[in-house]
């Protein structure tokens, strides 16, 4: 029992100095900070999970937006990139029809395209966000809650 006891004790003490790292680690998993309620409707989280980064040039943002919830019309200066991880989401470029994008699903946003995207009425949704870095997003017009509720009843039918 003792050499039981001991042994333990030294596979323990291995296991603490294995996770002592110097690499930087963070989780994709993590909800991230509450978004203030700037340029959308109802209630977001955060997590950026690569933002600023000189050497990779592009930017990782997890978002999660509770259900009828919706951002405004935006473009960035780059491509864009939207992987669904969980739930549903509709999404639209200006002067075409919008869609509903459901998990596991990826869409790429051409840059200096305008567009929105958002949590449908009855499902939250949580996406990662691929973009460059360097220009800030362009803020463009306001998705009143009348249009967005249009858009979800379009949808609905379809």
């Amino acid at each position: 029992m003792k050499q039981s006891i001991l042994a333990l004790l030294f596979l323990t003490s291995l296991c603490g100095f294995s996770q002592n790292s110097e690499y930087k680690v963070s989780s994709y998993q993590t909800e991230g900070r509450k978004a203030p309620n700037t340029h959308y409707i109802g209630e977001a989280w955060l997590n950026a999970i690569i933002h600023d980064d000189a050497e990779l040039g592009y930017n990782i943002t997890k978002a999660t937006f509770k259900a009828n919830s919706t951002l405004d019309w935006h473009k960035h200066s780059s491509a864009q990139v939207l992987i669904i991880v969980d739930g549903e989401a509709y999404y639209q470029e200006r002067g075409k029809e919008p869609v509903v994008l459901k998990t596991g699903d990826v869409i790429k946003c051409a840059k200096n395209t305008e567009h929105w995207h958002s949590s449908t009425k009855v499902s939250d949704v949580t996406y990662l966000a691929l973009y460059g870095g360097g220009q800030p997003t362009t803020w463009t017009e306001v998705v009143t809650q009348e249009y967005y509720d249009k858009v979800a009843e379009k949808l609905k039918s379809n």
